[in-house]
């Protein structure tokens, strides 16, 4: 070396062959000795003849031998997977789909080769709306009536077709999301505010759940829609008040039709009831009329046979019983003259009430 012809062969900083360095005597350290630290070498050495020992065929062989089983072992756990009583999995062959459906269980496939996606094939839920943000403007919408809303609903569905699911749609729960929004804005633009608020709620929810259904079918989108259901509708915050005034008013109205309704009802009822009575009342009048009538006819009939039969005597009882029907009330009393009365009999008083029997009947 350059440095060797200068310096006697001890290194750049000379010394030659007496182990110094830059800056004089160099360490002079035991090798192995009871006075100092173990030897380097010696460890590395030691520890590589424990190595080939351990290790059938020498280090060189039985190293190869085990980064082979180490990738054998990695390479199945790789190939077995496991699919899920509630999941469903579909098998890759160098990125293209196969035609069976991985059931619950352990499967095994060849990696690299083959990959899998697992996909969950139980009942799921989408919330649609501002639910956690008191700010958001998703579910604002316009009813038929020019009211603004804020319709807040979910959409539980599953999957029913994992292979459509994973490859006809790009991104499947985003577009659930935008086919359920505007299905819901094109029901709720067709009707009144008061609908979505309390009255029919359940046909907007059925006719939402047939449009997005018919709508995923057309996409081939692999979802069953289950049930849409309609969670909460608001009014929009900046017209929250006004809007609550509003409702108390129709609430008011409301229990105002109800008491007008149950008042007519009531009187309604009082004048069926009052007709019907009328009513019996007229027929059990006309009833008895008639059977009067027919008793007098009946008795006429009678009394005309009686006196065809005997003219003089019916007519002088005939003539007794009308002169006693007539005078029976009358406070008159009649004299005959032959009769001889008294005068001064008290004759106008006969038949007045007594002092005594007017206090009893007082």
């Amino acid at each position: 070396m350059p440095w060797s012809n200068q310096n006697g062969g001890g290194g750049p900083w000379g010394g030659g062959g007496n182990n110094q360095g830059p800056w004089g005597q160099g360490p002079n350290r035991p090798r192995g000795g009871k006075g100092g630290p173990p030897d380097l070498e010696d460890i590395i050495r030691r520890g590589q003849d424990q190595l080939r020992n351990i290790v059938p065929g020498g280090f060189n062989g039985g190293v190869a031998a085990i980064v082979v089983a180490i990738v054998a072992v990695f390479w199945l756990i790789q190939c077995v997977y496991t699919v899920q009583p509630d999941e469903r999995g579909v098998e890759l062959r160098f990125g293209k789909p196969r035609e069976e459906i991985s059931m619950p269980g352990l499967h095994f496939r060849i990696w690299p080769m083959d990959a899998v996606e697992i996909v969950k094939v139980t009942e799921q839920q989408q919330n649609i709306g501002g639910r956690n943000n008191s700010n958001s403007t998703a579910g604002l919408m316009l009813s038929g009536d020019q009211n603004i809303v804020n319709v807040q609903f979910s959409v539980l569905y599953t999957i029913n077709d994992p292979k459509s699911y994973l490859f006809r749609l790009e991104n499947p729960a985003e577009t659930l999301q935008q086919v359920s929004e505007s299905a819901m804005r094109e029901i709720v633009g067709r009707r009144p505010a008061q609908d979505a608020f309390r009255d029919n709620r359940g046909p907007i929810e059925t006719e939402v759940r047939n449009i997005i259904q018919d709508t995923m079918d057309r996409y081939g989108a692999g979802i069953a829609i289950n049930r849409v259901t309609i969670e909460d509708v608001a009014p929009p915050r900046d017209v929250a008040d006004a809007f609550e005034e509003v409702q108390r008013a129709d609430q008011d109205k409301q229990r105002l039709v109800e008491e007008a309704n149950q008042y007519a009802n009531q009187k309604l009822g009082q004048a069926r009831g009052d007709a019907a009575r009328i009513r019996e009342a007229a027929a059990a009048y006309k009833d008895r009329i008639v059977k009067e009538a027919e008793g007098e006819a009946q008795r006429f009939v009678s009394i005309y046979d009686e006196y065809s039969k005997a003219p003089d005597v019916t007519r002088e009882r005939l003539f007794l019983e009308t002169m006693e029907q007539v005078l029976k009330g009358s406070k008159k009393v009649i004299i005959d003259q032959k009769a001889g009365a008294v005068p001064y009999l008290p004759l106008n008083e006969v038949g007045r009430p007594t002092q005594q029997q007017q206090q009893q009947g007082g």
